[in-house]
């Protein structure tokens, strides 16, 4: 009786949503919970049997947010709090969970999307994205809207996803009320003031009230912790144990790290952020290059710290980005960085081939401190996929990882996080916090079959994914595909997939070690061998995954599955796109790809 009563009353929430209610307060968050009261009050005013004055039905600001990495999370959530501080009614959802038949019913519209890949929508904002470029797209004309686009500049399609959405709904005849705001990894400042934009220029739009934020998200997460990407746990590093041997030409690592009293819990599939610090070694070797006291001190924010600390804690040495480029070749005075700064393909290029310590070797300039770190970007955590369960693992979390190590003329280059984690003593502190991934889930009922595609250290979450499967009772049959150079040296976890053959809890293991025969075998190639079996695994109902490399790999496998649904499913090239396309849909075909 009090939910229909409810109903009738101005609410942040549509008609369905209050009817779904109940089922939504054994999923609401920190930020959600802040509704329950204004639920309770209404209980209270009811219960006095005053008759509720007449009102207009009030606006309620929609946020959504797509987002691979939990960055558009964040920034939508607290876009959230702050409308909701203000007394507005606000729906803070994914836009996976958005229905967008409701599009058109929307009369403001504040959006917060990441881009993946090479120009691509996040996982959770593909169908959105869609439905806008599709002719089913309604008209918009009652809706205003603003955009916040996330990107990183070291890419071509530099926040393309948001470009999509920015211009799509303005073709659709919504109106932008702050024009599409663009941002690079260090989004803080601008997402912080696009915030503050867009919360000003609602208030002739929306009436204030103190009706507050509800999600009407229903996807599983794990459960809300007190340690966030701001607010990292302070772990203890328990082991950092190499995994190829001797002679393997790359150095992959099992790490083993303690959450202990810490309560933070993961699913299978998450992601795990790691804040990392750079190497003595390199700081002081741009220190020396650069002709820099490491003791004179800088300001960062309210924070004042010596030169050396800031750039061991603070700031980005291992990646360039596109910005900092270019304001070295005008700093330096090179001509052949200068041309290399004007083209935007070299610039691509040159940034993943090179470090900061390549420029200051390369091209000298002459810079103070305080410079230095006002031109580099904030140093950012790195996102493991998560290689154990809990369920087995208990209060630890385990990570797969590869360091990174290049040669450039004559000198070794390592990536930051991966250094940090491999170098990392027994007992070390590592601040961490788990990204939950959404998108990438074992099946909800264990008997339903999976098949595993994950080369390298694509490799961890399955490794989660087994653990997870030999807690359970009478799971499916399941699959997996790995492939690495060398059988003797590359084998991640080998002795475990034999136990986990031998105990059934894996059903097939197909291996393509690429260098140990003349013809280089990969993945792919044991997809197409094996062509027939996996369609019928798919007709029954399986499965897919797909984790590690992007560039490459994920597109090489991708068009193996495509090649196979044409060869046994007896489809043409679109058929098989499409048929590929459904199971994503379905949530039967999951990438991690990175």
């Amino acid at each position: 009786m009090l939910l229909k009563e409810l109903s009738s009353l101005a609410s942040p929430l549509s008609q369905g949503q209050v009817d779904k209610l109940k089922q939504l307060t054994s999923e609401l968050n920190a930020v959600q919970l802040a509704w329950l009261g204004g639920y309770l009050s209404a209980t209270a005013e009811l219960s006095g049997n005053v008759a509720a004055p007449a009102s207009a039905p009030e606006q309620t600001i929609t946020i959504l947010y797509g987002s691979q990495t939990g960055n558009g999370r964040g920034v939508a959530t607290e876009l959230a709090e702050k409308a909701q501080a203000q007394g507005y009614a606000v729906n803070l959802v994914s836009m996976a969970d958005y229905k967008v038949r409701q599009l058109k019913q929307e009369t403001l519209l504040l959006a917060v999307v990441s881009t993946h890949g090479e120009g691509e929508a996040p996982d959770d904002a593909i169908e959105l994205h869609k439905f806008l470029e599709s002719k089913r797209a309604p008209r918009l004309e009652n809706l205003n809207y603003s955009v916040l686009a996330l990107g990183d500049s070291s890419y071509e399609f530099f926040c393309q996803t948001g470009k999509d959405f920015d211009q799509r709904l303005s073709a659709l005849g919504a109106k932008a009320i702050v024009p599409l705001t663009e941002c690079d990894v260090d989004y803080e400042t601008s997402a912080n003031a696009w915030q503050q934009q867009v919360l000003e220029a609602v208030k002739p739009l929306v009436e204030a009230s103190s009706a507050s934020v509800v999600s009407i998200s229903h996807a599983p997460t794990s459960a809300v912790s007190a340690f966030t990407k701001q607010k990292p746990y302070t772990a203890e590093l328990l082991v950092s144990q190499k995994l190829t041997g001797r002679d393997s030409d790359r150095d992959v690592r099992h790490v083993e790290i303690d959450l202990g009293e810490s309560g933070l819990n993961y699913q299978v599939g998450d992601a795990l952020g790691v804040w990392f610090s750079n190497s003595d070694a390199l700081v002081n070797e741009l220190l020396a290059g650069l002709k820099l006291d490491g003791e004179a001190e800088v300001t960062i924010g309210e924070q004042t710290l010596s030169l050396f600390d800031a750039l061991k804690e603070k700031r980005e040495l291992t990646q360039l980005y596109p910005g900092l480029v270019q304001n070295w070749a005008q700093l330096s005075g090179n001509q052949a960085l200068q041309a290399i700064a004007e083209d935007k393909e070299q610039t691509r290029q040159f940034v993943l081939n090179h470090q900061l310590a390549d420029l200051v070797s390369q091209y000298p300039v002459d810079i103070t401190g305080f410079q230095l770190v006002e031109l580099l970007r904030p140093i950012t955590p790195r996102l493991y996929s998560i290689a154990s369960s809990q369920s087995e693992v208990e209060s630890e979390v385990h990570l797969t990882v590869a360091l990174v190590e290049e040669q450039r003329n004559g000198v070794t280059r390592f990536g930051g996080a991966s250094q940090f984690l491999a170098n990392a003593e027994e007992g070390s502190e590592v601040k961490v916090y788990v990204e939950p991934n959404n998108h990438f889930r074992l099946p909800s009922d264990p008997k339903t079959p999976v098949i595993m595609i994950g080369p390298g250290t694509g490799v961890a979450p399955f490794r989660a994914f087994m653990q997870e499967r030999a807690q359970q009772d009478n799971v499916g049959d399941s699959w997996l595909f790995f492939g690495n150079p060398h059988f003797e040296q590359d084998f991640l976890y080998q002795t475990e997939w034999q136990q986990y053959l031998n105990d059934g809890t894996l059903t097939r293991l197909d291996s393509a070690f690429s260098r140990d025969q003349q013809h280089k075998v990969y993945v792919q190639h044991r997809i197409a061998e094996r062509g027939e079996t996996l369609w019928q695994w798919l007709e029954n109902g399986a499965h897919l995954y797909i984790c590690g490399d992007a560039d490459r790999m994920a597109k090489d496998v991708h068009q193996a599955l495509i090649d196979v649904v044409k060869q046994f499913g007896g489809k043409d090239e679109q058929q098989a796109i499409e048929y590929l396309e459904a199971l994503r849909c379905d949530k039967r075909y999951q990438k991690d790809v990175y």
